[in-house]
């Protein structure tokens, strides 16, 4: 194997303590599949292979009594395969192949919005400055009815949708018909390379530590850290907080790259190795900026894979503290594996291991379905809401490792932290939790809350003086009785402050951008504060 894997896991964030997270920041189905990055792809076809699939294809082409889609015929029939693998093992359309290679490689070339999909409606929720968009003069708060004449509203609308038709060659042209209030205008825009940074926060917490979140392990990640770090450092930061809950991985590369920033020289940062593929190590390179400054690292329930090599790394090195809940638990590497038509297998082909040894995979001998519904069973089993103990049970107490300075860990089910931090689950009631998964906070926030021509001068201000009026309060209760969603109720007033919460985020992302939203998320999180109690 080469000495970089690409990856990008799917990750169904099945639970709905997590949805306000899910909600602000984008759908939390974090995708890793991975290729080598450096090295060649492998093309092969099943046309060039006389095997039994190629032999059945060719007399049902020149048999069968009705017309049918081979291409049809040869998806499904790789998907059965498939199924029989391992959860992480994948087919992927042309389309698919090229969307999660641009999202993970940070660049596409686009219009530069970002939209939320508002009653099967396309509604633009920021611009980017400079962009393709912000230059045609689309403005936050315009629905998008139609591109290119064709019609993107309607109940069959989905994010894939609007993605697919948006992205294009660069100088390509595209027509958007907008809905500005009551006005309808067409406007022209030139698709251009955008950009998107993997760093979605880095400020000071205190005057002397920060804190940085990164939601994937892109191409530009170690570069973009490095640039925020160094800003940080200017700024007086000593310590560091690097959040990495809700990160479904990325490029190997990526995650060993930024692992070194943190560690002495020839550290040993994870080994892969599979039937077919020799061990191979990744050690630090000595030229890290941050490795002798105190070290939190965040890890939540959703954080995978390249997440779970940076985490195990500290841990096993005893670099840092890792606080947070039990991650995912997938250590399995993909190569990919490029079919003629631009269709790809994802194909795991080795596992990962941390420095000490374990591997982090959880079991999926159930299949795909109990595989990815493990993470809502920890809701329901009161994991997530404990002290750690009940997911300690799930380690395989039989095969112990030790960390550098002798501490015991435990391979399987995803990495343990050493602090354990339950969820808040104060007035996260069933009504909390239909109304979040409906996205009715979202709809009335951006119906009702959001002035799409002004917004408030400084976030302090706004956050000191925002609430939710009982009026405005009863019209998101019609809101979301329209919507099937109704409760009893007390458990309508005990969600009362949980939703005024996501609604707040919501607009102070939306007026203030990211940094604003998580310093907003951050001041009442138990996992930052634990972080400064451990730098004191």
């Amino acid at each position: 194997m080469g000495q970089s894997t690409k990856k990008n896991l799917l990750i169904a964030a099945a639970y709905a303590l997590v949805l306000i997270t899910g909600m602000l920041l984008g759908p939390k189905f974090e995708k890793e599949n991975s290729d080598l990055k450096n090295g060649a792809f492998l093309p092969f076809g099943m046309s060039s292979r006389h095997d039994k699939m190629g032999q059945l294809m060719q007399i049902i082409q020149n048999n069968y009594v009705d017309s049918v889609n081979l291409d049809t015929l040869q998806h499904k029939a790789i998907e059965g395969i498939i199924k029989q693998l391992d959860p992480h093992t994948i087919y992927l359309s042309p389309a698919e192949v090229r969307m999660l290679s641009e999202d993970l490689e940070g660049n596409f070339n686009g219009i530069g919005i970002e939209y939320y999909i508002l009653n099967d409606t396309v509604l633009v929720t920021a611009v980017n400055n400079n962009g393709p968009a912000y230059e045609a003069g689309v403005l936050p708060g315009d629905q998008i009815l139609k591109i290119n004449n064709k019609s993107i509203a309607g109940t069959h609308v989905t994010g894939k949708m609007v993605v697919e038709q948006i992205r294009g060659p660069r100088g390509t042209s595209m027509m958007l018909s907008l809905k500005r209030g009551p006005q309808m205008k067409q406007v022209k825009v030139v698709r251009n390379k955008i950009t998107i940074s993997s760093i979605d926060a880095a400020y000071l917490l205190n005057k002397g530590t920060g804190y940085i979140k990164i939601s994937r392990f892109g191409d530009q990640t170690d570069e973009d850290f490095l640039a925020a770090l160094e800003r940080l450092q200017n700024q007086g930061m000593k310590n560091l907080v690097l959040d990495l809950r809700q990160n479904g991985g990325g490029y190997l590369s990526s995650a060993t790259a930024l692992a070194s920033q943190f560690l002495k020289e020839k550290s040993l940062i994870v080994y892969t190795q599979g039937l077919h593929e020799p061990r191979t190590d990744y050690f630090s390179t000595g030229k890290g900026q941050f490795e002798k400054g105190q070290l939190v690292v965040l890890i939540d329930e959703n954080s995978a894979s390249a997440s779970e090599i940076i985490a195990g790394a500290v841990q096993d090195l005893d670099r840092g503290i890792i606080i947070g809940r039990r991650s995912f638990g997938k250590g399995l590497v993909q190569q990919q594996f490029n079919f003629g038509d631009g269709s790809a297998l994802n194909l795991t082909i080795a596992r990962y291991y941390t420095p000490s040894g374990r591997s982090i995979q959880k079991p999926y001998q159930n299949g795909a379905e109990a595989y990815y519904q493990e993470v809502a069973q920890r809701l329901k089993n009161g994991e997530l809401s404990s002290d750690g103990n009940i997911s300690d049970t799930l380690f395989n107490k039989q095969h112990t490792y030790l960390t550098r300075s002798g501490k015991v860990v435990y391979g399987g089910g995803g990495i343990m932290p050493d602090i354990y931090i339950p969820i808040d689950t104060s007035g996260l009631t069933n009504y909390y939790t239909s109304v979040s998964r409906k996205g009715i906070v979202n709809e009335f926030v951006f119906r009702h809350l959001i002035n799409f021509n002004a917004k408030p001068s400084q976030p302090e201000v706004f956050l000191q003086n925002f609430t939710i009026s009982k009026s405005q309060y009863d019209e998101l209760v019609k809101l979301a009785a329209a919507r099937n969603i109704t409760s009893n109720g007390q458990q309508i007033q005990l969600s009362k402050k949980a939703i005024e919460n996501d609604a707040k985020a919501l607009l102070v992302r939306y007026y203030f951008g990211d940094e604003a939203f998580y310093k907003l998320l951050n001041n009442n999180d138990q996992a930052i504060a634990r972080s400064l109690e451990v730098f004191k």
